[in-house]
């Protein structure tokens, strides 16, 4: 598998607190198509460095999209379910899919934490074409 950074949200980004992505990706831009009519891209979301909390902190991740790079009206195309921080170690994968139906122009990964805060906790999110199974 080959990263393009420019396909990254998340590069080890520190989440403690309910976020957004550091980063929102342009797919018109970068990839120059209707992101909606590709069958070869895939939304990864992996734990770079263990969530840790004092008390028994969730992490529920979504997938995001709009037409407004601003997010005013956004989407929400796929949400996990509360992930406990036992379970966020790193490698951790919490999903390897092909992006969904519904994609507009930007895309980003939403981070919200539940009884937190966080201590500590960085994850990678980014777009690639194809998937691989280990890290």
């Amino acid at each position: 598998m080959i990263l393009d950074k420019e396909l990254m949200m998340s590069e080890a980004q520190v989440v403690t607190a309910t976020a957004a992505s550091t980063n929102v990706i342009d797919l018109g831009a970068r990839l120059g198509l209707d992101p909606g009519l590709s069958d070869d891209l895939w939304l990864q979301i992996r734990v770079d460095t263990r969530a840790t909390a004092s008390g028994s902190a969730t992490v529920t991740f979504e997938l995001q999209t709009d037409d407004d790079e601003a997010f005013g009206s956004a989407t929400t195309l796929w949400t996990s379910t509360a992930i406990g921080k036992a379970t966020l170690v790193a490698g951790y994968n919490v999903v390897r899919m092909r992006l969904p139906l519904g994609v507009e122009r930007y895309v980003r990964v939403y981070y919200t934490v539940a009884t937190g805060p966080l201590t500590a906790g960085k994850f990678d999110a980014f777009i690639n074409s194809g998937v691989q199974e280990s890290f």
